[in-house]
């Protein structure tokens, strides 16, 4: 996809805040500091666009980024911050759950994970659920560049096996630095929303027109 237009939209507190204009949606989930706001700006070829929070935690909205006329990246607050309490946890974990399993715009969930570690706990349980409850699911290990090439592999495998991923089933490697990855996951991504495919309503208004005893 040839990136033409990328802005902000908003910072969504609630369904209410949500855009209406039903264009598909890729959600982005990760510990705090994982490089999600890193991930958009090298997919849309942006610096800054999406902006680190100076707090990391503390953000507990859903940052809605349109690119082109053809989908939403959505930031989905970070998980795992220890400086946050149990309670405030709880809150925004009913509110990422709520848009998760109720947004029926939402086509994927790019669940980031840090090459360079083995998942946490926060990273198994939100695969494990996202897995039990049906939400396509892709896993993105970020910060290749920061380990030797050599070590790659070693760290895919520990990233796929603590996970419990599926065999045949792969991480997808990206480096924001180094563009690693982008063009295969762009490609994925235009698949997710079926990218240049005609709106099923079209296919249905063409038979109409074509056969209409049909209708």
């Amino acid at each position: 996809m040839k990136v033409n237009q990328a802005e902000f939209i908003i910072s969504a507190v609630g369904p209410s805040q949500y855009p209406e204009d039903a264009l598909p949606e890729i959600a982005l989930a990760g510990r705090s500091n994982v490089g999600k706001s890193s991930l958009i700006n090298c997919l849309i070829s942006r610096k800054n666009l999406a902006r680190t929070s100076s707090q990391p935690g503390k953000t507990q909205t859903l940052n809605y980024y349109k690119v082109n006329q053809d989908l939403y990246f959505v930031d989905l607050p970070g998980y795992g911050y220890a400086k946050v309490s149990k309670t405030k946890r709880e809150q925004w974990g009913k509110f990422i759950e709520s848009y998760l399993l109720n947004r029926e715009p939402l086509r994927l969930v790019m669940q980031l994970v840090d090459l360079r570690h083995p998942p946490s706990k926060d990273d198994q349980a939100m695969y494990e659920w996202l897995r039990h409850m049906d939400v396509p699911v892709l896993v993105v290990a970020t910060k290749a560049d920061k380990i030797p090439k050599s070590k790659w592999p070693k760290h895919l495998k520990i990233v796929r096996e603590t996970l419990g991923m599926d065999k045949g089933v792969q991480p997808l490697m990206f480096s924001s630095e180094l563009g690693l990855g982008k063009d295969e996951l762009w490609g994925i991504l235009e698949q997710a929303i079926a990218y240049g495919e005609p709106e099923p309503q079209t296919e249905e208004v063409l038979t109409a027109v074509t056969n209409p005893e049909s209708s």
